[in-house]
Formats: C-alpha cells, structure tokens, sequence
C-alpha cells in the first residue's frame, strides 16, 4: 500500500537495516474526509520522493533504481537506530 523506495543496507558482519521513502499508494488507498492529509499532501509527498531518487541517481551516476545495488554508501546509527546515509560519492 506504499509506494516508493525501500532501501536494506546490509554489513559484511552480518549486520542489516532498512529505511524508505514512499508514500500511499493512490491506486490502492483512497483519501478520505477523515484522514489528516490531503491529495494534494501526497502529491507534494510523490514529488519530494521522485527528486529525491532523482538525486541517488545522480549521485551514484547510474541510470535506473535497480542499479542502486552495491553501490558503496556510509551508514550511521544512533543508539541501534539509523540515523543517516549517504552515498559515497567520492568512491565512484
């Protein structure tokens, strides 16, 4: 029911965390008068998305999502939790 990326960083140690950038998906979940957004808060949500993927292209100077794939990124945790990442930029 969200759309957008889902991303699993895994470590050599055996470690693995996720993280996403996705929204409801309008196929699947209409708005209703109840809910505390809008459609026009997921179409702004849809648009931050796309740049955003738009940017992990570019810097991973690849072309297509799937390429992502064991591209090198830094992760950093918080207390267990991720707290950032980035891809490394200066490896590629």
């Amino acid at each position: 029911v969200m759309l957008g990326l889902h991303l699993v960083f895994e470590g050599s140690s055996g470690w693995g965390t996720g993280t996403t950038l996705s929204a409801w998906d309008a196929e699947s979940i209409e708005c209703s008068e109840n809910a505390k957004w809008t459609e026009k808060d997921r179409s702004q949500q849809y648009d931050e998305i796309m740049r955003k993927i738009s940017t992990y292209l570019k810097q991973a100077k690849v072309d297509d999502i799937t390429k992502l794939k064991n591209i090198p990124v830094e992760v950093e945790f918080e207390n267990r939790t991720l707290k950032s990442w980035r891809i490394l930029t200066e490896v590629l």
